[in-house]
């Protein structure tokens, strides 16, 4: 049964508790790119695509660890004149484009220490994962990878998750234009939005904790972040009076980055996928090639999912998928429409599972997207403000849905 939940209605001019059914608030979490995490998963994938250029069939698993004045850099490859990369290089360059350019804050592209602590792949995964035959190639690990797609929102996301990136790249592009200049990398955005029989109708609660210069009087930070957060979400239309804020919370935020928390590769996987809606197989994306089902099935599934929702199967539809190291096809393909779709679930699994729509094979994920060799876009893109919902990447594209229609017999 769904849930029953209880509001205050001030829309009435009463104060009392209106009964609405089917209704929840759902929050979802962004951080910037300066975030120390998010620092790490764009050099893993800053190095992964320097090693993609190089050697499109390349192996790359990079992780990157922060701290203060300290950048560390560990994983496996299998690169082709992987020498040629100059690890080090790659990682203060992303450090300064993310803006961490003053040793004030701790933490300094030109001053950090760097320690490398990459080597080579291990054989016994390369021989499950490369074949004489690109098609025979098997699966980089074994476990789950979900896609989701929902009606919620023009992108077929959930609404939460893709507010709390817009308002974040918004402040990323006045801090980095100048426009607000004492603003510094690191931030968070959480938005709480309340849905009713599933749609999202109204905007809650807004949090932003925002890293700033030191001096800065707390009732300008206030001001100025809700005026900004306020251009941001009034064209989503769920902006009401009643919507909470709650602007550097703690009243000081000052040592960011990472002088003030350490960071790591992958920790930020709800931020990267649908802020906590539906569900996730547990593996990170960044830093990892395309041979990793980690990424790249997650990838496809999102793909998928999309592509039945475009095409009217479902209003909300989620996709799990298994797989087995060094082996091609998929154990397992399970669809759950949430009770909204227009057939019977089991004939949408029967769809994906046919391959003649979409192929799940690691070799046809990294045909179909293009994972090799990108175009217009890099896997560094996909480290800050989401791996979705984001029209750039081409498991975005809803160009299978009219095929879908056609094989279910959907006018």
């Amino acid at each position: 049964m769904p849930a029953v939940c209880y509001i205050l209605d001030s829309h009435l001019g009463k104060n009392f508790m209106s009964k609405l059914a089917s209704c929840h608030v759902f929050t979802s979490e962004s951080v910037s790119e300066g975030h120390p995490d998010k620092v790490c998963d764009q050099i893993s994938d800053a190095i992964l695509d320097a090693c993609m250029a190089l050697d499109p069939s390349g192996h790359v698993a990079c992780e990157t660890l922060v701290t203060s004045n300290l950048t560390v850099n560990v994983g496996e490859l299998k690169v082709r004149n992987v020498e040629r990369i100059n690890f080090e290089r790659i990682a203060r360059g992303v450090v300064k484009d993310i803006g961490y350019v003053k040793p004030g804050l701790g933490y300094s592209y030109d001053t950090f220490n760097y320690v490398c602590g990459l080597h080579a792949q291990s054989t016994d995964i390369d021989q499950g994962v490369s074949r004489a035959k690109t098609e025979d190639q098997g699966a980089g690990d074994q476990g789950m990878m979900f896609g989701y797609a929902s009606k919620a929102t023009p992108e077929l996301m959930p609404a939460p998750i893709v507010l709390s990136h817009r308002l974040l790249e918004k402040l990323a592009a006045l801090r980095k234009s100048g426009k607000i200049k004492y603003l510094e990398p690191d931030s968070k955005a959480q938005v709480s939005v309340l849905h009713e029989d599933g749609n999202p109708v109204r905007i809650t609660t807004v949090v932003i904790s925002h890293q700033t210069a030191d001096g800065v009087p707390l009732a300008r930070i206030r001001k100025d972040l809700k005026e900004v957060a306020v251009s941001v979400l009034r064209p989503s239309g769920l902006l009401t009076n009643q919507t909470k804020w709650f602007i550097n919370p703690t009243g000081r935020f000052v040592i960011g980055g990472p002088q003030g928390d350490s960071g790591v590769t992958g920790r930020k996987i709800i931020v990267d996928t649908y802020g906590g809606v539906g569900s996730h197989g547990g593996g990170a994306f960044s830093g990892k090639d395309p041979s990793k089902v980690d990424r790249s099935a997650a990838y496809y599934a999102r793909y998928a999912a999309k592509n039945i929702v475009a095409a009217g199967l479902a209003e909300k539809c989620e996709i799990q998928v298994a797989y087995a190291i060094g082996v091609a096809k998929p154990l397992s393909i399970n669809v759950s429409t949430y009770g909204t779709a227009s057939i019977d679930e089991d004939r949408i699994a029967w769809l994906l599972q046919k391959g003649d729509i979409f192929d799940f094979t690691p070799a046809g994920i990294v045909r179909d997207l293009g994972l090799t060799k990108p175009k217009g876009w890099c896997y560094r893109d996909t480290a800050a403000y989401g791996h979705f919902g984001r029209a750039k990447f081409p498991w975005e594209r809803i160009d299978r849905a009219a095929a879908l229609r056609s094989a279910a017999r959907i006018k």
